[in-house]
């Protein structure tokens, strides 16, 4: 299995021929050379996870595509197929077992509303929580894909769940609101923080990919 990150949050996901795609949001290029989609996650429904023009372009490309996401991006996305799926749910879909933890979304602040929001657990090796810190219970989790940063999120909180986890290996993602001292300072601290449940971290910037 191989993993690529693009900007942000999006990740590629790739056994053999098949391909899952994982929240194409604003901040994300076009996507091109997706011949093998089998599926797409959107972990809620916040613009930096999806965009209409993202998903008509992969529509258009992949007809029938199936689309996974909690019941608010169902809401946020009228018009679209949506399969909704919520935590203790597990999909199957081509090369892909999709297990699904979490519920909510970080908070951000008190005066702005917290939706749903997933995290995926793919074929038992890479966990990506979307934006939350929910830890997936009675997993040993592989590889985490963990947020580097975001509105919501403080470091001390990130690698406080990051030490939770105890990854074997992990890398960063969620990272487009950071500059690039910012993020490499954040990657230290969750590299810090891997280390100490003996694993790696990896740094990956968009196009780079990880075999699993």
């Amino acid at each position: 299995m191989r993993v690529t990150k693009f900007e942000h949050a999006t990740l590629r996901i790739d056994v053999n021929q098949d391909t899952l795609l994982v929240d194409p949001g604003s901040f994300t290029s076009p996507l091109v050379d997706l011949g093998g989609l089998v599926g797409v996650v959107i972990t809620h429904e916040h613009p930096d996870h999806w965009t209409p023009d993202h998903l008509d372009r992969l529509l258009r490309d992949a007809p029938g595509t199936p689309i996974y996401a909690p019941s608010g991006v169902a809401r946020a996305a009228e018009g679209y197929e949506i399969t909704v799926v919520a935590p203790g749910d597990t999909v199957e879909v081509g090369a892909f077992t999709l297990r699904f933890f979490g519920g909510t979304h970080e908070v951000i602040h008190s005066s702005l509303p917290v939706v749903e929001n997933v995290g995926v657990l793919v074929n038992d090796e890479l966990y990506y929580p979307g934006d939350s810190y929910a830890v997936p219970e009675g997993v040993e989790v592989d590889t985490l894909a963990a947020p580097l940063g975001a509105p919501w999120l403080k470091i001390g909180e990130a690698m406080d769940y990051v030490l939770a986890v105890k990854p074997k290996r992990s890398f960063g993602t969620h990272d487009m609101t950071l500059s690039v001292i910012g993020k490499n300072m954040h990657r230290q601290r969750l590299q810090w923080a891997t280390e100490q449940g003996g694993g790696e971290f990896t740094v990956l910037e968009p196009g780079d990919a990880l075999d699993l």
